[in-house]
């Protein structure tokens, strides 16, 4: 008999992939998505079926993690055998604007879930995981960070999802539920937010090369992270919850990577040597000169001509905009993942070179893809090729 599945944050690049991955193993799926005008099911477009079919194994359900009703009830009709409650409002930046919003959500949210489970008598039946965060560390009180590390979150999501945290591991403890925490380090990919740091980095490498767009603008470029693939990282969730008892684990790489490095990488996976200079506000990055093989490869013959010319006339290609820098920054984020490595098996399978290759050469397809659009022309993409 296939197990049963609920994720919320289903539409998000987590709720993806994961999506994806279970139902390859077998799962029957369901993901919680909230009610928008606009439609925002591109990343599991590929995943859905006609609600007419009979014995679909990937079902969505309309929700909010603000609605406590409305849980409870999807979670009683699913009767789920795992939970992954992936749902939040997880841009950083942006929880300094919201941060009522966000508590409501990411913090309390997950004590919606957990209660419901609890009020439905479903403790001994459904396995929880609790999307967690390396932002819990932020001003890091020890390098690298651990499961033991004390937590200093630097950010209203940060916060919010301080009490998630320690709300999982309360209920846990306090009423026998198989409970977990994944603390996650920062993990990317192809279909990350476009607002989210590496995403920007990589859609603007593609768009430059393609002479759409003429730099991109970032904040803090010291600021270190450690980044991982997304697909390798919901592999851990699932493990995590494959376990005989709950409990919580560091998933990340381990290699920690300033965005200047990140920026600097990818455009040179398409042959555009960036060179830093200055410092601080007024700190650039110019193009220096090209690997016209790789280019063309990568981009397009039809494209070099005009990234020659941009070398000669406008070689700036990375600024610095100090409105991106967050009121109080995190600055170093590198974690120790041993006892997953140990206990869960796990180990990525990408490094931050495949990373980004894999998240460039999407973008170059996807920008492409638009510009065609503009001048008539159509050419099919698929975010998960």
């Amino acid at each position: 008999m296939s197990k049963v599945a609920l994720i919320t944050g289903i539409t998000g690049q987590d709720g993806a992939y994961l999506a994806e991955y279970l139902l390859k193993k077998g799962y029957i799926v369901h993901g919680i998505k909230r009610r928008s005008s606009l439609f925002n099911t591109e990343r599991i477009d590929h995943l859905y079926q006609d609600p007419h079919t009979e014995n679909r194994n990937f079902i969505l359900h309309y929700g909010d993690l603000t609605d406590s009703m409305n849980l409870t009830r999807i979670i009683q009709e699913t009767q789920p055998d795992e939970l992954y409650n992936l749902g939040a409002m997880s841009h950083v930046m942006v929880s300094f604007d919201t941060a009522e919003y966000v508590a409501n959500t990411d913090g309390v949210g997950t004590l919606r879930i957990l209660e419901a489970v609890k009020l439905l008598g479903l403790t001994q039946k459904t396995r929880i995981y609790q999307a967690s965060t390396s932002e819990l560390y932020g001003m890091v009180q020890e390098v690298p960070q651990s499961e033991k590390t004390p937590f200093y979150p630097r950010s209203p999501y940060g916060v919010a999802k301080l009490y998630a945290f320690w709300i999982t591991k309360n209920y846990r403890e306090a009423h026998g539920m198989h409970a977990s925490n994944g603390i996650l380090f920062n993990h990317e990919s192809p279909i990350r937010g476009e607002t989210f740091v590496t995403r920007k980095i990589t859609r603007a490498v593609a768009r430059i090369a393609l002479g759409m767009q003429d730099a991109v603008f970032l904040g803090n470029l010291s600021a270190r992270r450690d980044w991982g693939h997304a697909k390798d990282y919901v592999r851990a969730m699932h493990l995590i919850l494959q376990q005989d008892e709950p409990d919580d684990y560091v998933i990340a790489t381990g290699v920690t990577t300033e965005i200047r490095k990140f920026a600097w990488k990818s455009f040179r996976e398409i042959g555009i040597n960036v060179e830093f200079s200055g410092e601080a506000e007024k700190e650039t990055g110019k193009i220096r000169d090209i690997d016209e093989k790789n280019f063309i490869e990568k981009v397009g013959e039809e494209f070099l001509d005009d990234i020659k010319v941009r070398i000669k006339t406008n070689p700036d290609v990375v600024k610095v905009d100090p409105s991106y820098y967050r009121p109080s920054e995190v600055d170093l984020l590198i974690g120790y993942p041993t006892k997953a490595n140990q206990k869960l098996g796990w180990k990525p399978e990408y490094d931050l070179t495949g990373l980004i290759k894999d998240m460039v050469n999407s973008d170059i397809k996807l920008m492409k893809r638009e510009r065609y659009l503009k001048d008539g022309g159509w050419e099919t993409l698929n975010y998960f090729e």
